[in-house]
């Protein structure tokens, strides 16, 4: 009662008090009131339109990098890392991938030149350049009031209409005969290889590529073909192996009185040591004789010899193993004319096994004719300073290498990366079967084609244009000639690309640009300060005894 009678005299002296009185205790009612906090202390959030601007102006300054790579006529960057390392390259998703980007939004124009790398292989410059300009054509409509949802839809109704226009240009390489399919492919080859560091040389390398991906015929794995780098020589001294080649391995004594050639060897591929060891296991043996000591040595002479003794007896003339081929057994081979080598790389033996037919054993017992591989020409050769082991004329005929030779180190490494690009197009080609004529359609790849090429952009774009808009059709394979500084007929002039390039590209930039646009607010949680926070987040590895303080957890080694 006592209670009630108090509240009952605070509110008669409230509605006793002046008016303004009752204002200024209201006012401070309000101010006593808790605040509601959602984000932590320290948190960047940023929303509406500026962020919306803010977003785009970073995406664009992103392909501003790799804008003047473009091309034949384009290029090269260098980056230098941290590590010291210096890449020396014009390939849109190499350059993605080194480049350290921190803004979130920018990092989506490095996930989709990543995919397109993997998707297709080529066209990684493109698909970043399209989605830079895309955002750079919606900036002023987003700064107008426009709302994003519609930019969007937009977009996404132009990319259908792209796509079913170049599906209806597209022009199929069906029912054709090998060799007529061979030239075709490696106009598209040429095509990739144009705008790269070994562009000279493009017809060269082309016919070497569309040899290497016809050899592993339907084999979906891209190792199946691989590439030795080897400096020194020049361009023209690398060559293809149909079949497996790689690089002599480290050889015991004996060695030497291998034989290095065979004709049709039988060919043992081992995951097994074939070396003199100790127990590996803590193993203890009580001995009540000395004597029996040497008993104990010649048992584990006996297991190698034997292991040995069944290699030779299966009647193959080459062994290879992944793991170490110690001097015994290197010995014991060349005695008995048989080609040895250890620690192959694992990559390297897989693909042995592919093109000769055999089977990857994990124990000498019972080893059949089944899973003995064979090729017609086996050899050890001198490339450069290197030696290399060489499988020719292998049955299965389902792998092929290509050695690499040239000058600096930085470009052998580019020139791999190129010679990717240009194997997977022709892998694209041979799965999708449609091409399209190259030299740009869409204004910002022209354009920034002429710009790269030292061409007047604006008059190209207007002949570019009169061409494309003929109503008989006949102006749409026109593209830019980088020769001329005018204007061609690509698809006579053999600029050919598989016709996946382009849709990937367009969908891809069109999915990046929609989805940077779909954003309009940015949190950035703060970074924990406290000596608390990240001694407790380091006791997360393992159950620590008490908070913040990372004890021994139960699995963690004692020290």
């Amino acid at each position: 009662m006592q209670v009630i009678s108090l509240v009952f005299n605070l509110v008669s002296l409230c509605f006793s008090l002046p008016p303004k009185t009752g204002k200024t205790l209201a006012a401070m009612a309000s101010m006593l009131q808790p605040q509601i906090i959602l984000l932590k202390e320290g948190t960047d959030t940023s929303q509406g339109k500026a962020q919306l601007v803010s977003n785009i102006n970073a995406c664009t300054a992103v392909a501003d990098v790799v804008r003047t790579t473009l091309g034949p006529r384009g290029m090269d960057n260098l980056i230098h890392d941290d590590k010291g390392n210096v890449t020396i390259s014009n390939d849109g998703a190499t350059i993605m991938k080194l480049l350290d980007i921190v803004h979130p939004a920018a990092k989506i124009l490095v996930d989709i030149a990543k995919s397109q790398d993997s998707e297709v292989g080529d066209g990684t410059t493109t698909v970043v350049l399209l989605a830079g300009e895309f955002l750079k054509e919606a900036k002023p409509f987003v700064e107008d009031g426009v709302h994003p949802q519609n930019l969007i839809h937009s977009y996404r109704t132009a990319c259908n209409l792209a796509i079913e226009k170049i599906k209806e240009l597209a022009v199929s390489i069906e029912g054709k005969s090998l060799e007529e399919k061979k030239s075709l492919l490696a106009k598209c080859a040429a095509t990739t290889l144009s705008s790269k560091l070994i562009g000279g040389e493009k017809e060269f390398f082309a016919s070497m590529v569309v040899d290497a991906v016809v050899a592993i015929g339907n084999e979906d794995r891209l190792n199946m073909i691989g590439i030795k780098k080897v400096p020194g020589g020049n361009m023209r001294d690398s060559f293809l192996v149909n079949g497996v080649a790689f690089k002599k391995t480290f050889s015991y004594a004996g060695f030497e009185q291998q034989p290095k050639k065979f004709l049709n060897p039988k060919i043992l591929l081992l995951n097994i040591e074939l070396e003199l060891k100790s127990e590996k296991e803590n193993a203890e043996i009580r001995l009540s004789d000395p004597s029996q000591y040497q008993s104990i040595v010649d048992a584990e002479w006996n297991i190698i010899y034997d292991k040995l003794d069944k290699c030779v007896k299966s009647g193959a003339k080459v062994v290879l193993s992944r793991l170490a081929i110690g001097d015994l057994a290197t010995q014991y081979f060349a005695d008995r004319y048989i080609f040895c080598a250890g620690r192959v790389a694992e990559e390297d033996l897989h693909r042995v096994a592919a093109a000769t037919g055999g089977t990857i054993q994990t124990s000498v017992n019972n080893i059949i004719d089944e899973v003995l591989g064979t090729c017609e020409v086996f050899e050890e050769k001198q490339v450069g300073n290197e030696r290399f082991n060489i499988f020719s004329g292998c049955p299965s005929g389902r792998t092929a290498t290509i050695v690499l030779r040239g000058g600096a180190d930085q470009f052998i490494e580019e020139a791999e990366r190129s010679l990717h690009d240009a194997i997977m197009i022709v892998r694209r080609a041979l799965k999708n079967s449609t091409v399209v004529a190259g030299g740009g359609a869409i204004d910002v790849i022209p354009r920034q084609l002429c710009d790269n090429a030292g061409f007047d952009a604006t008059d190209v774009l207007n002949k570019l244009r009169q061409k494309h808009a003929l109503a008989s059709g006949e102006g749409a394979p026109y593209g830019v000639d980088i020769n001329t500084g005018g204007i061609a007929d690509s698809f006579a002039n053999f600029v050919w690309e598989p016709s996946v390039v382009k849709i990937n590209a367009i969908n891809a930039a069109t999915e990046a640009v929609c989805l940077i646009l779909s954003v309009d607010e940015t949190v950035k949680n703060p970074k924990s300060g406290s000596a608390q926070g990240e001694a407790a987040a380091s006791a997360m590895g393992g159950r620590g005894r008490g908070v913040g303080f990372p004890g021994r957890g139960r699995g963690m080694r004692r020290r």
